[in-house]
């Protein structure tokens, strides 16, 4: 493995996607790490990573303290607002700083050292780095671990299916009518092959199909969990215990993640998806890695994890960058 040096910055906003992102490709790198969640004012809120201009201006004056120098040798931003900052550190560092910026940027790729976009974002150049989903940290490990932090799912009766709950999004309503018939999908299989259920709600998961869900499926062994008020988050034992996953089919994250397992992964579509996450499901479904709701006993496919080769491959494009700065 190729030895680098000198300190990482993760970039990003409050989101938790763009965080587990970026964080998982920056532990791989195997550097220390420092997070900063930055938050720009307006007008550069509104225009980032498109107006530069200003600098560090761009930064509430309570936050200019934390982006400031001495720069790192490397710095991975994910999210449209992180993109901007990461694009200042390429000029604010006198191009020592190595930039990485992960999700499309919607400008230039050119403007950083390298981007990772997923596929369907149908981003190309040569600096870009083209996943087919999401970065995580799922492996074999993550897994282990989640097992370890809930020993109580061991009892729960199999096939345990995870369910995985996201919100609306432009072009996907997840609405009470839609939990409804998930709901009913679920119980129906449920009593026709026994097992368990464990559902997981998200922070775009409305109280309204939570509720549903829950009030649907209380007779069945399992749970449901919609945030703190149930109790530790279990998502990282959920899927280190699930036989089978069903995933809504708004969040190319929790989609990635899901399939990073290697059990069957299932969706629940009851309208046509928008472009770009249409074009992720159907090269998910290609690939054997995705399945509706109810198909008959999908196999597991090879997990899908791709963090550990990009992380890779960003270190010897930042090994063969010291290794040139150091000849300069």
């Amino acid at each position: 493995m190729l030895k680098l040096h000198g300190e990482c910055w993760v970039i990003t906003d409050s989101a938790a996607g763009n965080q587990r992102q970026a964080l998982a490709l920056a532990e791989h790198l195997q550097l220390p790490l420092r997070h900063l969640v930055l938050r720009p004012r307006a007008p550069w809120s509104w225009l980032a990573p498109r107006l530069e201009l200003g600098g560090r201006l761009a930064l509430p004056a309570r936050q200019r303290q934390l982006f400031a120098p001495p720069w790192p040798v490397v710095a991975i931003g994910c999210g449209r607002a992180a993109a901007l900052f990461t694009r200042m550190l390429r000029r604010l560092s006198d191009g020592q700083c190595y930039t990485v910026q992960i999700l499309n940027p919607r400008i230039d790729p050119a403007h950083w050292d390298t981007v990772i976009a997923p596929r369907h974002d149908q981003l190309d150049g040569p600096n870009v780095l083209r996943p087919l989903g999401s970065l995580n940290s799922v492996d074999d490990e993550w897994l282990a671990d989640g097992r370890d932090a809930c020993p109580s799912f061991a009892d729960l009766p199999q096939p345990r299916v995870g369910v995985l709950l996201g919100g609306p999004r432009q072009g996907i309503v997840l609405d009470a009518d839609y939990a409804r018939q998930l709901a009913a999908h679920l119980l129906e299989r449920q009593r026709r092959e026994g097992g368990s259920l464990l559902v997981l709600g998200s922070r775009r998961t409305s109280p309204a199909l939570i509720e549903i869900l829950r009030k649907t499926l209380h007779d069945v062994p399992g749970l449901v969990w919609a945030g703190p008020d149930d109790g530790r988050n279990p998502y990282p034992g959920v899927l280190g215990w699930a036989d089978r996953l069903v995933v809504t089919p708004d969040s190319v994250n929790m989609l990635s993640e899901a399939c990073a397992v290697g059990c069957p992964v299932e969706t629940f579509v009851t309208a046509p998806l928008p472009g770009k996450i249409a074009r992720f499901h159907q090269a998910l479904r290609a690939a054997g890695r995705l399945h509706d709701l109810d198909s008959q006993a999908p196999a597991p496919a090879t997990p899908l994890r791709e963090t550990a080769s990009i992380a890779a491959e960003l270190r010897a494009r930042i090994q063969r960058r010291q290794a040139q700065q150091a000849l300069d």
